[in-house]
Order: structure tokens, then sequence, then C-alpha cells
């Protein structure tokens, strides 16, 4: 049975920090792809971050990028998105996805097998 469960969510002002935490288990965790996904009310899934297995190729939203970084830490089988200089236009329920082997569509959500049930981010301005 594999589990993906998020952390870390929260309330904090534009221009603050997050980080959020994933932790996959049930298979070995530096095999899977993982992805980040957010959804707000009203508007479909988007893609935000993934990383890829084993060489851990590292993929953002142009949204995002610069801003988010996605990290892997397969001693911990934890992947963790660092949210730097937040926008209110982040607020979102964020996902965590996984994929059990390696995928050439890091940023389709169709690639992933498994997600999380979210977790909260608010960004006030």
């Amino acid at each position: 049975q594999v589990q993906v469960v998020e952390s870390g969510g929260g309330l904090v002002q534009a221009g603050g920090s997050l980080r959020l935490s994933c932790a996959a288990s049930g298979r070995t965790f530096r095999y899977y792809a993982m992805g980040w996904f957010r959804q707000s009310p009203g508007k479909e899934r988007e893609f935000v971050a993934a990383i890829r297995t084993i060489i851990g190729s590292t993929y953002y939203a142009r949204s995002v990028e610069g801003r988010f970084t996605i990290s892997k830490d397969n001693t911990k089988n934890t992947v963790y998105l660092q949210m730097n200089s937040l926008k209110p236009e982040d607020t979102a329920v964020y996902y965590c996805a996984a994929n059990w082997g390696d995928t050439t569509r890091p940023t389709d959500s169709n690639e992933y097998n498994y997600w999380g049930q979210g977790t909260q981010v608010t960004v006030s301005s």
C-alpha cells in the first residue's frame, strides 16, 4: 500500500516563505518520480514542480521558476517544496504526487499513480 502524505502548509504574508514536505511510503523511495500540483477554487489543477528518479532532473512551472525549489531526500523518503517570495496568487491547495518509476512527462498529472490529500497554502497581501 503506497501512501503519500503532505505537510507544511499554512498562512503567510506576501513575500514570505514556506516549505512543504511530502513523505511517500510503500516502495523504494528513490525510484519514485515526485511532483507538486496545486488547485485554486474554480481553477483546474496545475503543475508546479517535479523531480525525476535517480538523476533527479527538476522541472518548474513558469509562474514559480526562480522562487520555488523542489528537492528529494531519499534517506528520509521525503520530497520538499521550498517556496520563497510567495504571492497571493500562489494561494491554493497543494498536492504531492508520486509515480513509481521514471516518467518522460513529469509535468503531466496523468503520469502520477499516487496522490496525497493536499495541504492548504494561503498567502495574504
